[in-house]
């Protein structure tokens, strides 16, 4: 009833009630009904009683009419209330998983901070709230494997256990495979306890049909008080540790520190020169030498990637390459440097092949190929003298696109090397799947040549599985005669590593073709 009389409707009802008993209050200190007995007593003859009848029949009929009116005004907002708290619940909860959503995050945001202006004391202000955020790891790969019905099924399965771990309504999904878990209350002990049980309930195989699935979490979480209530602040940096957790492996999770978001601001910085670099063409190719270990030639350079900022510092490869492939912009950087390796390349006699690399974002593109061929031949580059290198992790990701792309280059004369052998998945069944032309033995094989006589066995196995095969080997990572000497005895084809050079400019390339062709004769008469 309180909620009826606060509409207008319910407000005219209250004012007419008061007007009502002011004119009954009024009538009776002006003796109205002495006064109308008398009206009635002289115009009896005229009929005046039917008159007063018929008025006192309209008014209990208008009275009737009100309350029924009233009851309806009532039942019409009750309808209009359930539909709006339906329509609250809809646009506040995900429709999968029935979680509340990011925007019902959003709301609780709005109403602490009502709370916190408020005189409201019920929860003591140095209570401490943690925010946990959860990134599902390897949902794609499930996704793919069962599909998206599967996959739903997977997201509902990882809301229910959220839920059971979390308080009720403090379990969020944001989209995606991100989920938000809000506590109160907790230590740092149980912060982490906490974490590592939300870790332990993801893992638990999830039965999708007859057919488990795996997955991971990543977690971070940051903690704020109740009497800064910041959630969305405490969302933030809970992101930020969450994604310095996904970056280490997978079942992680990290307490957010400071330096997490210098690292952001830094991340963001470089994010910004890079693509300036990369507009105006500031990253160039390098090339490090590879020797045909057979006979001491050079067969070959692989382009390696250098970026010196307009402040002169060297930027590490590893840090801006990651970077361009999680923004898009790898595409753009592979085409510029390609474009000036094959410039450079024509330079070079012909026996001389261009390794370069390609990555396993780009692998994911149908139209790579078309890519590669197109500036094969802008730069009149022979495509036989192009060797792209594909790690083993690339193949794994879109294998049938990779098939595509790896089947048009081959039929194009280009050659493809397996790099990273023996550090990435199934080495052995994308041999068996996919045809290379080369393979390339991972430095962390030959770094280890000497002390670990395990690394040395994998090392023989591996030059002999590729003369089973067919297929030329090269060792990476050669820095002292000794490991040249056991891969040479051991028949390993090519040779790369400081022990024959850095990676060099291409003017510096061009001398070091020079040098070493001067050098040979002499050695070879010796």
């Amino acid at each position: 009833m309180s909620d009826f009389l606060r509409t207008r409707a319910g407000k005219q009802f209250l004012c007419l009630l008061v007007l009502g008993l002011a004119l009954w209050l009024l009538g009776i200190e002006l003796q109205f009904q002495q006064n109308l007995l008398g009206f009635l007593e002289a115009y009896r003859s005229y009929g005046a009683e039917a008159v007063v009848l018929a008025l006192n029949i309209g008014g209990a009929m208008s009275f009737l009419y009100s309350i029924f009116r009233i009851y309806d005004l009532r039942k019409e907002m009750d309808l209009r209330a359930k539909a709006q708290a339906r329509a609250d619940w809809t646009a506040t909860h995900d429709h999968l998983t029935k979680l509340p959503n990011r925007y019902a995050f959003e709301r609780r945001l709005f109403g602490r901070r009502q709370m916190r202006s408020s005189d409201d004391d019920g929860e003591p202000e140095d209570q401490t709230v943690t925010v946990f955020s959860v990134d599902l790891d390897g949902f794609k790969k499930v996704n793919d494997l069962v599909g998206h019905k599967g996959g739903d099924a997977l997201l509902i399965e990882v809301a229910r256990r959220l839920s059971a771990l979390g308080d009720v309504g403090c379990v969020y999904r944001f989209g995606g495979d991100e989920f938000i878990v809000v506590a109160t209350g907790l230590t740092r002990e149980r912060e982490e306890k906490f974490a590592r049980m939300i870790i332990h309930a993801l893992t638990r195989p999830i039965h999708i049909g007859s057919l488990p699935a795996e997955v991971g979490a990543s977690i971070g979480y940051a903690t704020t008080t109740m009497a800064d209530a910041n959630l969305e602040e405490a969302a933030h940096c809970a992101d930020l540790a969450m994604y310095e957790a996904k970056s280490q492996g997978p079942n992680r999770y990290f307490a957010y520190e400071e330096a997490m978001q210098n690292k952001v601001t830094e991340r963001a910085a470089l994010e910004s020169k890079l693509r300036a670099a990369i507009q105006e063409n500031e990253i160039r190719p390098f090339y490090q030498p590879l020797i045909n270990l057979r006979s001491g030639d050079i067969c070959g350079f692989e382009a390696l990637a250098r970026w010196t900022d307009n402040d002169g510092i060297s930027i590490p490869p590893p840090a801006f390459i990651g970077i361009a492939e999680e923004t898009g912009m790898i595409t753009e950087l592979f085409e510029n440097l390609l474009k000036q390796a094959c410039l450079d390349a024509r330079h070079w006699p012909d026996h001389i092949t261009l390794s370069f690399n390609v990555s396993p974002v780009q692998m994911e593109d149908k139209l790579l190929a078309t890519r590669i061929l197109r500036i094969l031949a802008k730069g009149q580059l022979p495509p036989h003298r192009l060797e792209i290198e594909i790690t083993e992790n690339a193949l794994i990701q879109e294998p049938e696109i990779a098939a595509l792309i790896l089947d048009e280059l081959h039929g194009a004369g280009v050659q493809i090397a397996l790099d990273d052998f023996g550090t990435g998945y199934s080495s052995l069944a994308q041999l068996a799947r996919y045809r290379f032309d080369k393979i390339k033995i991972d430095k962390s094989f030959v770094a280890t040549y000497g002390s670990e006589e395990r690394q040395e066995k994998i090392v023989r196995a591996m030059l002999g599985l590729g003369r089973s095969l067919g297929i030329k080997t090269t060792a990476e990572g050669i820095e002292e005669h000794s490991q040249l000497v056991y891969l040479v005895n051991h028949g390993c084809d090519i040779g790369q590593g400081y022990l024959f050079g850095k990676a060099v400019p291409a003017d510096q390339a061009i001398a070091f073709i020079a040098s070493r062709e001067s050098d040979l004769p002499s050695l070879n008469q010796a």
